[in-house]
């Protein structure tokens, strides 16, 4: 009798073991989805996210030549797998996970991108600035190449350069010497999936158009800016 009592406590046992093991292996519903990432902690997690991201924005219109046009909003929650997606070792931990992105457009004088580059890069020199890109050897050179005062930074047979770019924040631009059509700032991708809280995505202001800007004021410049994970919740 006491055997098979302690038979029947140890297979107790092994079947929470197995059922907690398997709830933390189960691909999540998207019903779920959609719940944890419409609760308040992820709504938060996205404002400050965002606004964390609308404070460079700002910064380059407030200390550089660039005049804003335009800015997309893209954030998206995916739910957790069974495995991989997170995990390239084949366990996904999260039960969801997201990501929020913000592309500005501005409008610039091309007349003066000598002038313009400058600008941004002094505005990057400031100790605490929020602009990622100041003057060093290369950006100077850059700098000299649009004054009319130097070669390509990149080579003679390299083509125009037209972005900055580092880890958090990548600076791109249309040419000013090839004009290229397949070189310029391109428009925004149509917003197809915009389901919130999941996903959304939002174009201020929503008339606003690259031909437009390019037309305003001679020229684009686009900012990407991106936080790959704005939220998460782990797998318990």
């Amino acid at each position: 009798m006491r055997t098979t009592t302690l038979l029947g406590s140890l297979l107790a046992i092994l079947a929470v073991a197995v059922s907690a093991c398997s709830s933390q292996n189960r691909a999540i519903s998207s019903e779920e989805v959609h719940k944890l990432a419409g609760s308040a902690q992820a709504g938060k997690a996205r404002q400050a996210a965002e606004e964390r991201l609308r404070t460079v924005i700002q910064a380059y219109t407030d200390h550089t030549p660039l005049s804003l046009g335009m800015i997309v909003i893209r954030d998206r929650c995916l739910g957790g797998e069974k495995t991989r997606r997170f995990d390239p070792n084949g366990y996904d931990p999260y039960k969801i996970k997201c990501s929020l992105s913000i592309s500005a457009y501005y409008g610039a004088d091309p007349s003066k991108m000598g002038n313009v580059l400058d600008s941004i890069l002094d505005g990057g020199d400031v100790t605490g600035s929020l602009i990622a890109f100041g003057h060093d050897y290369y950006h100077d050179h850059l700098v000299d190449y649009h004054r009319g005062q130097g070669s390509d930074p990149i080579g003679v047979d390299a083509g125009e350069p037209t972005q900055l770019s580092n880890p958090d924040q990548t600076l791109s631009w249309d040419p000013v010497r090839d004009r290229n059509p397949r070189r310029m700032v391109q428009e925004p991708d149509v917003c197809l999936d915009h389901n919130p809280p999941v996903t959304r995505c939002v174009v201020e202001p929503t008339s606003k158009t690259v031909a437009a800007i390019c037309k305003q004021y001679g020229m684009v410049f686009r900012l990407d800016l991106s936080v790959p994970e704005s939220y998460k919740v782990p797998k318990k």
